[in-house]
C-alpha cells in the first residue's frame, strides 16, 4: 500500500464560494502527520502512514462550508498542531445578487491532539455583517515563554490587530492594536508586521511581558541598495535567520536587526522581481528556514487585490536565501501558496488560478490544486532557465527588476526603445550587513531593438529609465 507521504495530491476545480481560488494552504510535516488546509473547499487534512483524516469545520457551524485558511496560519508544538483562519459555515449565496453573504463567516482556531487524533475548537468570532468581516487569522505563533499562541489578524473590517490565545481557558484578548498580517519569533521577542496587508514598519512583542517596540520604514529610497524608493507592499512572510529578521513583501525584502541600535544593523531593503502594474509578490504563501537558509516563492499571479486584470511577466519562482546569495531553484506555474520539508523531500503547493477578490462570488473553487514533492538538491543545483518579458508602461522613470543572477551563465537583456534613452543598471547584494555604496552602470539605447549581456553582473541588478519610454518593450532572458 502507498505510503500517504508518498502520495501525489491533485484537486480539481469543486464547490468552494469566494473568489476564483484559494490553494493548499499550512503544509506542516510534525512527528509523522501531515497537515494541510484545502481551500476554498474548507477541508483540513491530517496524513499518518497509510491513513488520512478529513475534517470539514463542522465544528464551528453547519455544512456546506467554504474557506479554511488562506495565509499559512499554523503551529505545531509537542503532540499537537494548531490551525487557523476563516471559514464560511454555512457558506450562503443570494441568488438576486450573485454574492456570498459573511453572516456566516468566522474566524477561529482549532487543535488537532496527535495522540488521541482528534480535533477540537478553541475559538471562534463572526461579525454576524453581511458584507463584513471579522479579522482572519492569517498567523499562529506559539509563545513558548508563556504557553500561549499569538494570532495575526489584519484581513477583515474589525478586530484587528495581535491577540493571544490562553492554552489553559482559550481566552483570547488583543495585545497591540496595529494590524500585523504575518509575523516569526526573533529571540525573546514576536515581530510582526505593521501596516495590515502591506508593509511600513515591524512591531516587536516581549514574549514575557507583551512590551511593544514599533520601527517605522523610510519607503522613500534612503533604505534601498538600489537608492530607489519602493511604494506601500504587500507582505508575504517574515522569517528569522543569520541573527536578522527578513520580511518578504512584493517588490522585494526588508532585512536588519529590530532589536540593534547599531546603525550597520539597521534595515535595507534589497528591491527583487519589482515589476510596477504587476502582482509578482511572495504574497499568500509561507518562508520556510531549510538547510540554514529560507526558501519561499514569489508568485505571478497570487491575488488580484481588486484589479480586474494584471500583467504575466514572469513564472512564479522559489528563491533560496542563503546571504549574500540570492538563487532561482525553481520555475513555476501561476502560484506557489505554501512549502514545507518533509521526509527528505520539498512539498510546493501550486495553483494555477489566482485569488481574484471580487465583489461577485464564485461557486466553485476554479483552480487546479497541487502538492509537488521536489528533491531538496534543487538548492544547490544550477537554477532553471527564466524568462521575463514586460512593457514599460507603468515604469517611468521609478527603479524597477531586482534580478537575482547567481548560478545563470548566460544573462541577456533586449530593449525595444521608442526613443534614444539612457538606461541604469544597479548591481547589489544581500551582504549583510548592506554594502555601503551601490555599484552602477549606464547604459545608452537607440532607438529600436537594443541587446544588451548581462554576464558581466553578479548578484542582483535593477534597472531605471531616465526618460521614461511607455512604449518600451523589455525581454530579460537567463540561462
Amino acid at each position: 500500500m502507498t505510503s500517504g507521504l508518498e502520495r501525489f495530491w491533485r484537486f480539481t476545480p469543486r464547490f468552494g464560494p469566494e473568489w476564483g481560488s484559494g490553494g493548499v494552504f499550512g503544509l506542516r510535516y510534525h512527528k509523522g502527520t501531515l497537515y494541510f488546509n484545502l481551500a476554498f473547499e474548507a477541508e483540513a487534512h491530517f496524513v499518518k502512514g497509510d491513513s488520512e483524516k478529513v475534517y470539514r469545520y463542522d465544528l464551528v457551524g453547519p455544512g456546506p462550508a467554504s474557506g479554511g485558511d488562506t495565509y499559512n496560519a499554523v503551529a505545531a508544538v509537542d503532540d499537537e498542531i494548531f490551525f487557523g483562519g476563516w471559514v464560511h459555515t454555512p457558506a450562503v449565496i443570494s441568488k438576486e445578487e450573485g454574492i456570498l453573504h459573511f453572516y456566516n463567516k468566522f474566524s477561529h482556531v482549532h487543535k488537532y491532539d496527535m495522540q488521541d487524533d482528534k480535533v477540537s475548537l478553541l475559538w471562534k468570532e463572526g461579525a454576524g455583517d453581511k458584507l463584513g468581516w471579522a479579522g482572519e487569522v492569517s498567523e499562529i505563533l506559539h509563545n513558548g515563554v508563556q504557553n500561549e499562541l499569538l494570532l495575526a489578524r489584519a484581513d477583515g473590517d474589525r478586530n484587528l490587530g495581535i491577540y493571544r490565545l490562553s492554552l489553559q481557558d482559550n481566552h483570547v484578548e488583543r495585545i497591540s492594536e496595529d494590524p500585523g498580517l504575518h509575523g516569526t519569533v526573533f529571540m525573546d521577542h514576536a515581530a510582526f508586521n505593521t501596516g495590515g496587508l502591506f508593509m511600513d514598519g515591524v512591531q516587536l512583542i516581549n514574549l514575557h511581558d507583551y512590551r511593544k517596540k514599533k520601527l517605522g520604514f523610510d519607503l522613500g529610497g534612503k533604505m534601498s541598495r538600489d537608492g530607489g524608493s519602493t511604494s506601500l507592499t504587500s507582505v508575504g512572510s517574515l522569517s528569522s535567520a543569520f541573527g536578522r529578521l527578513f520580511a518578504f513583501v512584493r517588490s522585494g525584502i526588508f532585512v536588519g536587526d529590530p532589536l540593534s541600535d547599531s546603525a550597520e544593523d539597521a534595515f535595507s531593503f534589497v528591491r527583487l522581481f519589482d515589476f510596477p502594474g504587476c502582482q509578482v509578490s511572495p504574497f499568500r504563501v509561507n518562508s520556510l528556514p531549510v538547510g540554514g537558509g529560507i526558501l519561499t516563492a514569489y508568485s505571478s499571479l497570487p491575488d488580484m487585490l481588486g484589479l480586474s486584470r494584471a500583467p504575466i511577466v514572469m513564472p512564479s519562482v522559489l528563491i533560496y536565501v542563503t546571504p549574500p546569495s540570492v538563487r532561482v531553484v525553481a520555475a513555476l506555474g501561476s502560484r506557489v501558496t505554501s512549502l514545507e520539508s518533509c521526509s527528505s523531500r520539498l512539498l510546493v503547493a501550486g495553483n494555477t488560478m489566482p485569488n481574484i477578490s471580487s465583489y461577485k462570488t464564485t461557486a466553485l473553487d476554479s483552480g487546479h490544486r497541487d502538492i509537488l514533492q521536489l528533491s531538496p538538491d534543487i538548492l544547490s543545483k544550477h537554477p532553471p532557465p527564466l524568462d521575463i518579458s514586460l512593457a514599460a508602461t507603468d515604469l517611468g522613470t521609478s527603479h524597477w527588476g531586482g534580478i537575482p543572477l547567481d548560478g545563470y551563465r548566460k544573462a541577456k537583456m533586449i530593449v525595444r526603445s521608442t526613443k534614444v534613452n539612457t538606461l541604469q543598471i544597479f548591481e547589489y547584494d544581500l551582504s549583510l550587513p548592506g554594502q555601503p555604496e551601490v555599484q552602477q552602470e549606464v547604459v545608452k539605447l537607440s532607438q529600436g531593438k537594443n541587446n544588451g549581456d548581462l554576464g558581466g553582473f553578479n548578484g542582483i541588478v535593477s534597472f531605471r529609465f531616465v526618460e521614461a519610454d511607455p512604449q518600451a518593450r523589455i525581454g530579460i532572458h537567463l540561462s
